[in-house]
């Protein structure tokens, strides 16, 4: 077996929305991890989301020895190695798998982000032990990973975009309609809507803040979130039926201010259906770039 078939040291990169976050591990032990912001659009976010890429990982490997695996947002074609669309980093149809695999001089593992995060809380996370799985990371956007069986389904690279079911408000979207769940509950939505309402600018932990003080504007926007988030996972409970829902992303640091209460309203929401168990995601911030890695180490096993 060569050395590029032996798994060993692995950088996993994540890009998302606002940070792009890196890992280098080993086996199951991060040995460091770095970020820089992810660029915002525009007509060259391609080349310089390849440099940031390629900064990181040569931060964390600067001898050249690790396996390397990215992934990104939006439709994901993991087969042909592209970047299908990103609403939200404003690009259609990239080769990312070769864009990278040629300025990082090795192979390069190629995937989505929300699904690599699945895969890693699957494996090692809050979802670890169940066999259908649903991974809610809730961030700048909102996405799914489907874990049916014990393997994330992918759909050829279209599973998962619960971030825009229709929940029934009238929310503008930035993927032109009105309704989607991404609009009203994501970290984006709830900053923006508190925001709206005040005339404070906040983030989307200062309103958690404010909820926990009992401030009512704050209090209105967390319950419209809440209960928008609770149409769909009752939706997908009925569909799909879970076992366990695993809650990450920047707001699932509110831990029993958003489970809480989401539980409630799911209860509400289920009659016969099999109510999934809400769970906080353990691995934070690090699930999409530790589910990168993941699939690098795969690809070389399998080479």
């Amino acid at each position: 077996m060569n050395r590029r078939c032996a798994v060993g040291l692995v950088v996993g990169v994540d890009v998302g929305g606002t940070v792009t976050k890196a890992v280098l591990v080993d086996g199951d032990r991060v040995l460091a991890h770095a970020s820089a912001p992810t660029p915002r659009p525009g007509p060259d976010v391609v080349g310089q989301v390849v440099d940031v890429v390629s900064g990181l990982v040569g931060e964390l490997d600067p001898a050249g020895d690790a396996d390397i695996g990215v992934v990104v947002p939006g439709i994901v074609d993991e087969a042909r190695g592209v970047a299908v669309w990103s609403e939200n980093l404003g690009w259609r149809d990239v080769p990312f798998a070769a864009l990278l695999t040629d300025r990082l001089g090795r192979a390069t593992a190629f995937g989505h982000d929300v699904r690599a995060g699945g895969l890693a809380e699957s494996a090692a996370g809050g979802g670890r032990g169940a066999r259908d799985a649903l991974f809610l990371p809730i961030g700048t956007g909102i996405a799914a990973a489907l874990v049916l069986g014990g393997r994330v389904h992918d759909a050829g690279g279209y599973a998962g975009e619960i971030g825009h079911v229709d929940v029934g408000h009238d929310e503008p979207c930035a993927c032109g309609r009105r309704g989607c769940l991404e609009a009203i509950a994501s970290a984006s939505a709830i900053a923006r809507r508190h925001t709206a309402r005040t005339g404070r600018a906040v983030e989307a932990v200062d309103v958690a803040r404010l909820v926990g003080a009992g401030d009512a504007d704050a209090r209105r926007v967390w319950e419209d979130a809440v209960d928008a988030l609770a149409r769909a996972l009752a939706w997908t409970a009925s569909v799909l039926a879970p076992e366990v829902v695993v809650v990450g992303g920047g707001l699932s640091a509110a831990g029993a201010l958003l489970l809480r209460p989401l539980d409630e309203a799911l209860r509400e929401r289920l009659t016969f259906q099999r109510r999934p168990r809400l769970v906080a995601a353990e691995l934070g911030g690090l699930a999409g770039c530790r589910g990168a890695a993941l699939l690098a180490a795969k690809r070389s096993a399998l080479c």
